[in-house]
Formats: structure tokens, C-alpha cells, sequence
């Protein structure tokens, strides 16, 4: 009768004692360079959040402190327009308002008209250059690259001048127009991607009797799902904070942008000094919702541009 002998259990590697890493200069020297970026870069925020907080009239005498000069919420609410002239003058405000959900609704119109109408024609041009086939395509996508090297500032007067001759000044579309069918960084960006994708699959899908717009939007679309929400949110963010273009098409108060009436809010000054705190107050409400996406989707912004870029 034979026995069956148990495998002997196996040896259990032995746990060392963590060991302390000798201490490197150059590490120290890293960070402590990270730890003052950091501060740099988060401070800004902070100060404004400290302004915000403050009572104008205290802020000249504790310019140095770190902490809101006399606390009150007053600015946040003559900002949201829950407060009195009376309660903001006595705050030390400047008696100006801000109409900041007019103006929040206008910055929305136009951030979401740009992203949308940009993201889909510039990837209908970037799979055309990607894919298609025709006589002088490299030759006028590097023409159309080189307009990354051209300064934006280069092409306000001619587009100002378009706009004017159209009659679309103080208007959506005349804020909208110029960057809403394409620029050559999305193009790029999106060409980029599109050229890692394997031609077999949109190959197979012909054979099955697919056309080109079908392949684009059923195969192609979904699998760039990634660099597309990276490049709205770009768009996005790009639209929502630009402030030359809209001062010069958009005037009138019915199409004034978040951030030109930010700018006109700082320069009303009848009590003759801005309303520092009402002004950090609409701007920290301003900026918010692009501090949150930075929080949610930065990563991924980061790692479709370094995948995008290797290509």
C-alpha cells in the first residue's frame, strides 16, 4: 500500500528590516525644487481666496497677512448678486455690480459652440490627411502646420476687419467664427492619433460595404474617444479663458463674455479704488469649474499628449 506524503511547505522568504536609504543630495535638491513649485503655483489661488474673504476696507492695512482681513462672505454675495450697493459701499466695495449670470451664460454659449464645432471638423480634416489619399496632401498639411508658428495676434486685425465687414460685430457668431471650423494644433493633435490606428480594421469594414463616413463615425470615432474628450476639454478650456478676442467682436452686454466683464468690472472704480475682493470673488467662481476638470481628466490630457506625440 503506498502512502502519499504531503509537499513540504514552502519556504517562506524571509521579511528584511526596511532599510534607509542613504540621503542623496541631488534627491534633497529635487525635492525641494518640486516642494517650491508647488507652493508657487498653489499660492496664487490661495491669495485669491484670501482676498475674497476679506472686507475691502481692511485689506490695506493687513496687506501682509496670510489670513482674510476682517472674514465676511459679502464679496461672494454682491459677486451673486445677493447683496445690496448699500451693504457692498459699506464693505469698502466700489458700488459696481456685475450682472455674472448674464455674462456666466454668455462664456458657456460661446466655450460650447467653439468646442463642438472645432473638435468635429477638425477630425473629419485630420482622418482626411490621415487617411485619404490625393494629389498634394503632405505638401498642404505642411502648410497648414506651419500656421502653429504664425502669432495669434498676427490674424486678429484681418479677422476683426472680416468680422466687421460682415456685419457680426457684438455677436455670437462674430466671437465664434474664427476658431470654430478648425485650428492647426487640433488637426495635428487628432492626425496624430488617427495614423496610429491599424488601416486593417477600417479595411475589413469596407469590404463589408462601409464608406468612408460610415468608417469614420461607427469605427474611428469610438476609438479615439480618448484624444477627442482631451482635445474638447482643451478646446474648452482655451474658449472659456480668452479675453482679447471677445473685448474686441463682443461689446455689447447681451455678448459679453465672464472674463471681458471681469476686466470692465475691475476698471469701475466710483468710489476710486477697485473692489479687490468683489473681483477675486467673481474670478475664483470663474475659474472653478476649470480647476475641477483640470482635477478630473488632467491625467488624461497628459498621457494622450505624450501618446499623440510619439507617433
Amino acid at each position: 500500500m503506498s502512502t502519499i506524503v504531503a509537499p513540504a511547505a514552502a519556504a517562506r522568504p524571509a521579511i528584511r528590516p526596511p532599510t534607509k536609504r542613504p540621503f542623496r543630495p541631488g534627491r534633497f535638491l529635487a525635492y525641494l525644487f518640486m516642494s517650491a513649485s508647488i507652493l508657487l503655483t498653489v499660492f496664487p489661488f490661495y491669495w485669491m481666496l484670501r482676498t475674497a474673504l476679506s472686507n475691502t476696507k481692511s485689506l490695506a492695512a493687513n496687506s501682509s497677512s496670510l489670513l482674510p482681513a476682517d472674514f465676511t462672505l459679502g464679496a461672494f454675495k454682491r459677486v451673486l448678486g445677493l447683496g445690496t450697493t448699500a451693504e457692498a459701499i459699506a464693505q469698502g466695495g466700489s458700488g459696481a455690480t456685475v450682472n455674472f449670470w448674464l455674462y456666466l451664460r454668455n462664456s458657456l454659449i460661446v466655450a460650447t459652440t467653439t468646442t463642438v464645432g472645432q473638435v468635429f471638423f477638425c477630425a473629419l480634416a485630420a482622418y482626411a490627411f490621415a487617411r485619404l489619399t490625393w494629389p498634394g496632401r503632405d505638401k498642404l498639411f505642411f502648410a497648414f502646420i506651419t500656421a502653429l508658428m504664425i502669432p495669434p495676434i498676427f490674424t486678429t486685425l484681418p479677422n476683426f476687419i472680416l468680422m466687421k465687414d460682415l456685419g457680426l460685430l457684438d455677436t455670437f457668431a462674430g466671437i465664434v467664427l474664427p476658431t470654430l471650423l478648425m485650428t492647426p494644433f487640433s488637426v495635428f493633435f487628432l492626425r496624430q492619433f488617427f495614423l496610429g490606428i491599424p488601416k486593417e480594421i477600417e479595411e475589413a469594414a469596407m469590404i463589408d460595404g462601409a464608406g468612408r463616413f460610415r468608417v469614420f463615425f461607427t469605427i474611428i470615432v469610438p476609438m479615439s474617444s480618448a484624444p477627442i474628450a482631451t482635445l474638447s476639454l482643451l478646446t474648452y478650456i482655451a474658449s472659456w479663458n480668452d479675453y482679447f478676442w471677445p473685448l474686441l467682436v463682443g461689446k455689447a452686454e447681451s455678448v459679453r463674455v465672464l472674463t471681458v466683464a471681469l476686466g470692465i468690472f475691475r476698471s469701475q472704480t466710483p468710489q476710486g479704488s477697485p473692489d479687490w475682493a468683489g473681483l477675486m470673488a467673481a474670478t475664483l467662481i470663474a475659474a472653478l469649474p476649470i480647476l475641477i476638470l483640470y482635477a478630473l481628466v488632467g491625467r488624461r490630457i497628459i498621457n494622450s499628449i505624450g501618446f499623440s506625440g510619439i507617433k
